[in-house]
């Protein structure tokens, strides 16, 4: 090997260079006896010798690491290397020589101590090996947590095979707010690709008159590239529901069935289709908007002016619509109305807070900066079946198709700063609400006790802002909550009232998030997942995951600690600014879409 050889060399060549000092010494006899040269000095390194030693015509080649090392004993003692020991016992070992060539320090050592033992010398001495000689150091991995902070410096890289689909769209202003409009022709629970999502968004734009409501398409949405987008949909169901869907299939003995729908079901590589249409709205940037669940052609916005404006965008739908099938709809789009059809200006401030109820139709709520709750309820049917059965292609929409009521003004504990954040209806009484207000107070109303709350909690006892709230449509106790400390919770309503009036224990509160809560909402289809945004992304939790090990003796109710990752986090949709607000697609299972400083994401991630 290239080792020993140099081994030999080197030690050639010392001996000759002793040979030569002794000669040097018998020639300088009748002149003063000089020292002769100790043994430390004849085995110094090639680096500190003198270059006049080597001239171009004696140069010099020595090995640096078979002869040459430092005694790690710190005396004079004779010393030698491994390799020296082998040679000069003129019995070389090729095991050795192959454990060192190949970096395996710990055999080295082993072989090199039971051949010193077998020949019983006394005068070498063998050096220490480290257990990890000739291995280079293992790489540095760190795990990135999405809780640290985000540095403007460091850009963050997506990995797409962490989405089974993922489109962006930027537009030309920013959205404090957006909708997701369930479509009427394409059905429930759809998984097959590609998609359609239909979106009701609103404008922050630099100028009041430069803002407006739109109503946007996207279409032929495909998989993610890294998310199995050369499988067919028949392999990728095959690979998620296991060998005993496969075999399910495999029973029918059609085999040239299966063929067809293997080429039916194969994904064409499309580009995505983005349609939309405007409606203006110049009396300021939108708030919040919402869409009328009973009837998605009344979409309700939140003004920073101070107005609350409702409008039919029945006609944008047709259009869309019939853009979508190409024409093949028999009925002709309605009259486009562009502007709102009824606006309330009876808040007198501005204010974020709005919802619709899903148990009463055409019931509204909304709650200004200055903690008054006005109720609204139409004054003619809503549900879209009934508009159409009475009305045929004619809107009934008017400024006399809502009644509003002021109904509750700030009082209690948070007088001093009673504005309300957020509203959200019981989905199973028509008369119930829950607000999130400033002050850490979360309050209970039922309308047909006006002026009052039924109940008051103080669920923040730093008294940071509850910013949002969502009551969980498929379990009618739980309420969750998101604060500006950047903590949410959530609530068991049954234990909300407590005997003493003492503040209730949370189910569970999570405090790793290290900006504000701008926005959650529970899955439409799963009780125990929700989708949490704060300032630097979206998260999916579910919190029917129990922790394992020593962190599940930590107090009830009681998550994560600020900047640590629980458990329950399933997924982390990071490298949008500011985002804003998350919404849940009804429609399509675990689809979500958000709306941050950079526009609109709509994506499905790949382990929902």
């Amino acid at each position: 090997s290239r080792r020993r050889t140099m081994g030999k060399k080197g030690k050639r060549s010392r001996n000759a260079a002793a040979v030569s000092d002794e000669s040097a010494a018998d020639d300088s006899s009748s002149a003063a006896s000089a020292p002769p040269p100790s043994d430390a000095a004849s085995r110094k390194p090639p680096a500190l010798r003198t270059t006049a030693e080597e001239t171009a015509d004696d140069l010099r080649c020595e090995d640096p690491y078979g002869d040459v090392l430092e005694d790690p004993y710190g005396d004079d003692e004779s010393y030698d290397s491994y390799e020296e020991v082998y040679e000069s016992s003129g019995d070389e070992d090729e095991e050795y020589m192959e454990a060192m060539a190949s970096g395996d320090g710990e055999r080295a050592a082993g072989l090199a101590s039971s051949r010193m033992d077998t020949d019983g010398g006394d005068g070498a001495r063998l050096p220490a090996i480290e257990p990890n000689h000739g291995e280079c150091p293992p790489s540095q991995v760190k795990t990135w947590n999405p809780f640290d902070g985000h540095s403007p410096d460091v850009e963050l890289e997506m990995d797409e095979s962490a989405y089974r689909m993922h489109h962006a769209v930027r537009p030309e202003w920013p959205s404090l707010t957006l909708d997701v409009l369930p479509d009427r022709h394409l059905g429930d629970h759809r998984t097959r690709f590609p998609h359609t999502v239909t979106l009701v968004v609103g404008s922050q734009a630099d100028e009041a008159r430069r803002n407006k409501i739109t109503v946007m398409r996207m279409s032929d949405l495909c998989r993610a590239g890294g998310a199995g987008k050369d499988r067919t949909e028949r392999e990728l169901d095959d690979e998620m529901l296991g060998e005993e869907w496969k075999g399910d299939g495999d029973d029918s003995g059609d085999g040239e069935s299966d063929s067809d729908d293997d080429e039916d079901d194969e994904e064409t590589d499309l580009d995505p289709v983005l349609e939309s249409y405007s409606f203006p709205h110049p009396s300021g940037g939108i708030n919040r908007l919402r869409v009328c669940p009973q009837n998605t052609d009344v979409v309700a916005a939140w003004s920073d002016a101070g107005e609350v404006s409702l409008y039919d965008i029945g006609g944008a739908i047709d259009t869309l619509d019939r853009s979508s099938t190409r024409g093949k709809t028999d009925a002709a789009p309605r009259r486009m109305r562009k502007d709102p059809f009824f606006v309330y200006s009876g808040h007198g401030t501005e204010g974020y807070a709005l919802d619709w109820s899903r148990v009463r139709a055409g019931r509204l709520a909304t709650a200004d900066c200055s903690g008054g709750i006005h109720v609204w309820d139409a004054t003619h049917p809503v549900d879209r079946s009934d508009v159409a059965a009475k009305y045929r292609r004619n809107s009934p929409w008017s400024n006399s198709s809502f009644g509003v009521k002021p109904t509750y003004s700030a009082h209690g504990v948070n007088i001093d700063s009673p504005s309300v954040e957020d509203l959200q209806w019981s989905p199973t009484e028509e008369t119930v609400m829950a607000s999130a207000e400033c002050g850490g107070v979360v309050r209970v109303y039922d309308v047909r006790c006006p002026g009052r709350a039924m109940i008051t909690n103080k669920v923040l006892e730093s008294g940071a802002d509850v910013n949002v709230i969502s009551w969980n449509r498929l379990v009618g106790n739980l309420l969750a909550s998101g604060g500006d400390d950047g903590s949410f919770s959530v609530w068991d309503l049954r234990t909300f009232q407590t005997p003493d009036g003492s503040s209730p224990k949370p189910l569970a509160r999570f405090h790793s998030h290290r900006t504000p809560i701008t926005s959650l909402e529970w899955h439409p289809t799963d009780e125990s997942m929700i989708a949490v945004s704060d300032d630097h992304g979206t998260y999916v939790y579910d919190l029917s995951i129990e922790e394992d090990g020593p962190g599940a003796s930590a107090p009830a109710g009681e998550g994560a600690v600020e900047g640590e990752i629980p458990p329950q986090l399933l997924f982390v949709h990071s490298g949008s600014q500011l985002t804003k607000e998350v919404r849940w697609h009804p429609q399509i299972p675990s689809c979500v879409a958000t709306t941050s400083l950079g526009g609109f994401n709509v994506f499905i991630p790949s382990n929902l």
